[in-house]
């Protein structure tokens, strides 16, 4: 285990020493968090509950990028909301340090798993196949992770069109240790038709219909040792959805035309872009089978909730489009990707830059005239208002979660910053110009930003962007 960081925020001396030394003794090696800026995980210990415990996890986690373990040294601390205040502020999770005989034991326990989980998300089996480095994605990535390798949980990702259900299921398969990985079995529900279903599932004996002219193994039979995935489950109709209960639940099955019985050993990943629980409650899903497919279930955010990860996704894509080279991108082309909507999520960004390297040529980078003209936006298009739906749920949930107007003017200049910086790969002279400041003005506000996060004394208040700049 890499050596973690620690901090104690108002508790006495000698209590930190104890603190310290158990840990020690179970192998957790830590040192003292030095500066402000916080690498990698760390344990923050705590005996009151505050705003800026909050902020300082927030900042100390990346917004939940790093893991970090907020301990209460006494579990009378953790009242009322603050634990789910503090896991919403970004710690991985919060417990007291006398809720148990053995809490430094816990910790080592929980920074071990962690540590197999994190290696795996930057491993290029993850890191090249679901690109992103948005923090709800990667809390997303980090669950799929962990449920793969450390259980046989069926699970069901659910997620609009286009955000990567398969790709999901392949990583899962991938990473299953639990059996002797064979196949990965794909059947897309929306193609069954029902009259063949039976045979698609269950396989069938020579003579079991007309056209039987010889057996054949069905997708429960083929998935055995291996992985069954059954895409856009939620299409599939009531009369199949009660044939599936035995399979899924006991993995025995019949071949149609036959009365015997086989075993079948399989992982179940189930894929919908359907709200299973409203079809349920419709009358259009199985309950029965709801909660025996949905052991474990994640939702896909969609490309519009992760803009941070446009400009890596079309990078990653220009590199699988052109393995031996790869071409930079003009800002116009940035620009276009990162305003642009995706109805279609990734496979849409996908699209979009395959059709722009197919009309490139020459060595340069890709520039304007390579979007398709059906592509391009309207030349004397006023520019759209941007304050839309997304923007006032953004705010009303905010407003719901407590947040005032201070708190809700600094999030929006923060993530501002940090979108532009992103867009500018770094340059700080080019995300200035983009926010219409100066560069003085942007790393005078990024440097506050940082301090204020830290928990610094009341009474140093943040500072916005200078009117003037």
């Amino acid at each position: 285990m890499t050596s973690l960081w620690h901090r104690f925020v108002d508790s006495d001396s000698v209590r930190r020493g104890a603190t310290v030394q158990a840990l020690t003794r179970e192998g957790v090696r830590t040192h003292p968090l030095a500066s402000e800026e916080a690498a990698g995980p760390g344990i923050l210990f705590f005996d009151q509950m505050s705003q800026n415990l909050c902020d300082l996890v927030r900042h100390c986690s990346r917004n939940g990028l790093e893991r970090v373990l907020a301990v209460a040294i006494s579990h009378s601390t953790l009242t009322g909301n603050y634990v789910w205040q503090l896991l919403r502020s970004g710690a991985s999770d919060v417990f007291a340090w006398d809720h148990s005989n053995y809490p430094a034991r816990e910790i080592a326990a929980r920074f071990e798993r962690w540590e197999a989980v994190d290696d795996t998300v930057a491993s290029s089996v993850v890191a090249e196949n679901l690109v992103g480095s948005n923090p709800a994605w990667i809390a997303m990535l980090r669950q799929i992770v962990e449920v793969a390798r450390f259980t046989d949980a069926s699970v069901l990702v659910a997620g609009e069109s286009g955000t990567g259900k398969e790709l999901v299921a392949r990583l899962i398969h991938s990473l299953d240790a639990q059996r002797q990985k064979r196949d990965l079995v794909v059947l897309d529900c929306t193609t069954i038709v029902p009259e063949l279903s039976g045979s698609e599932f269950f396989g069938h004996e020579r003579g079991a219909f007309t056209g039987a002219i010889a057996a054949r193994d069905g997708a429960f039979a083929l998935a055995s040792g291996g992985t069954l995935f059954l895409d856009e489950v939620g299409e599939l109709p009531l009369t199949l959805q009660a044939e599936l209960l035995r399979v899924v639940q006991e993995h025995t099955f019949k071949r149609v035309g036959s009365n015997v019985w086989h075993q079948t050993d399989f992982r179940l990943v189930c894929a919908t872009n359907r709200n299973l629980l409203h079809e349920e409650s419709q009358g259009r899903f199985r309950r029965d089978l709801y909660y025996r497919i949905a052991s474990w279930t994640c939702k896909l955010p969609p490309l519009r909730e992760r803009p941070e990860d446009i400009l890596p996704l079309a990078h990653h894509f220009l590199r699988q489009l052109r393995p031996d080279e790869e071409p930079e991108m003009d800002q116009a082309v940035r620009d276009y990707l990162t305003r642009r909507d995706y109805p279609g999520n990734v496979r849409d960004l996908k699209q979009v830059v395959s059709r722009m390297s197919f009309r490139h040529v020459g060595p340069g980078p890709l520039t304007a005239g390579d979007i398709p003209e059906e592509e391009r936006p309207a030349v004397d298009a006023a520019p759209g208002d941007w304050r839309d739906g997304s923007f006032d749920a953004a705010i009303g949930r905010a407003m719901s979660l407590g947040a005032g107007l201070k708190e809700i003017s600094h999030a929006a200049v923060d993530t501002a910053i940090r979108l532009a910086v992103a867009s500018a790969n770094g340059n700080l002279s080019r995300a200035a110009r983009q926010l219409g400041v100066t560069d003085r003005a942007l790393q005078m506000r990024r440097a506050a930003g940082r301090k204020s996060a830290s928990g610094k004394k009341s009474g140093e208040g943040n500072s916005p962007l200078p009117h003037s700049a």
